[in-house]
């Protein structure tokens, strides 16, 4: 009999956490919750609790006055219990699912106590990129991807030195203004951003992906889990999502990942490899799949994509500020507050008078981070004021 390996799902009550809730269901065989945390969502957190009885579920913005919960175990509270979570000694693996830079910390725990890191949580590798690949080269811990992207570099490389990649070639959707003239941007409304063509995701994702700043993250991202340079990733347009990433060798080989878009499939990966656990999804169809089309990146429509990109050459603290700036910004056009061409305008104010510095301790980045919203949040107030 296997034994079961003992997992902390850190935003269970995001969509990515609920995608590895899913596969924890279906392979409890395997799998046993350790720990479960939300930030503000504490009844659907509670029914997880509820169902999973973990050792421990964590409300990280809340706390034991105001609570009023269902589940009767133990209950931790506060962002500082995140990252006991991360290094619980129970744990085997962590999933970070949480949202945005706060991630980070929670993300050195999990590979300062030799965790395997199931890692959605993008923008702490992109916030905190030096010292993340020095505390995962430093311990003992893993770092597996959970983005379908970095997912199907990494089953395609399958070990392979990064001297024998040519190119990374990551694949976008396009999002829902693929074939909309820039022109007609300004008429982009809230809701027209959160309908994505092939992936239900969270609400800050979805509009990233129709910016295409979520790219420029993945990019950054690649970079530093493969040890590829910035100039040897490119991204490329396919609208169905089938391949979800290829590597060309220098040999001239090319190896892509394919499947049906949905997010189990990537956090199964992470959880269960090198084995490959069975699984009940479809069969993948190469008839239905229908004709495999790309298309170059409409970069003149899209600047928050080279945005990304250029904060990633400047390298130091600069992918944290366009993170943040980022956030900030689509935080203020989901509640109406900035259209959707003023979320390039307020990172573009942030990073032109950028003067950053290196990205070397955690409070460096917390100050760079702090900082970029602050500049953010006084351009969409400028903006307002016009």
């Amino acid at each position: 009999m296997v034994e079961r390996r003992g997992v902390v799902v850190l935003g269970a009550t995001g969509s990515v956490g609920r995608s590895a809730c899913n596969v924890l269901r279906r392979h409890a065989d395997r799998f046993r919750v350790v720990g479960l945390s939300a930030a503000q969502n504490s009844d659907a957190l509670d029914m997880l609790a509820a169902e999973f009885e973990p050792e421990f579920a964590v409300l990280a913005g809340g706390d034991a006055d105001t609570h009023e919960a269902a589940w009767t175990g133990e209950w931790r509270y506060g962002p500082a219990a995140l990252i006991e979570a991360a290094a619980d000694r129970r744990a085997d693996i962590v999933v970070n699912a949480l949202v945005g830079s706060a991630g980070l910390e929670a993300t050195l725990a999990a590979l300062g106590a030799g965790k395997r890191l199931a890692l959605a949580n993008k923008e702490s590798l992109v916030a905190g990129g030096p010292l993340v690949v020095q505390a995962w080269r430093d311990g003992t811990g893993d770092i597996l991807p959970v983005d379908s992207e970095h997912s199907a570099i990494h089953q395609c490389l399958a070990g392979r030195p990064s001297s024998e990649v040519r190119r990374l070639i990551l694949t976008a959707s396009g999002g829902p203004f693929r074939k909309t003239p820039a022109s007609e941007f300004t008429e982009i409304r809230c809701a027209d951003a959160l309908a994505h063509p092939t992936w239900d995701m969270g609400s800050k994702i979805t509009v990233d992906s129709a910016t295409l700043a979520n790219k420029a993250l993945e990019v950054i991202e690649a970079h530093l889990l493969f040890d590829i340079a910035l100039d040897s990733i490119e991204v490329v347009v396919h609208p169905t999502s089938i391949i979800h990433s290829m590597v060309e060798f220098r040999d001239g080989s090319t190896m892509a990942q394919l499947g049906f878009p949905t997010m189990e499939v990537p956090i199964l990966y992470a959880l269960a490899a090198p084995e490959r656990l069975p699984n009940e999804f479809e069969p993948f169809d190469p008839v239905a799949a229908g004709p495999l089309e790309f298309e170059h990146v409409r970069h003149d429509a899209f600047p928050m994509f080279e945005l990304g990109l250029a904060a990633a050459r400047t390298g130091g603290t600069a992918p944290a500020a366009y993170s943040a700036a980022n956030e900030i910004a689509v935080a203020a056009f989901l509640e109406g507050e900035l259209p959707f061409t003023g979320i390039p305008e307020v990172v573009d104010a942030v990073l032109g008078s950028w003067e950053g510095g290196p990205a070397d301790s955690v409070q460096a980045v917390v100050v760079a981070d702090s900082e970029a919203r602050r500049q953010a949040m006084e351009a969409v107030g400028n903006r307002r004021n016009r």
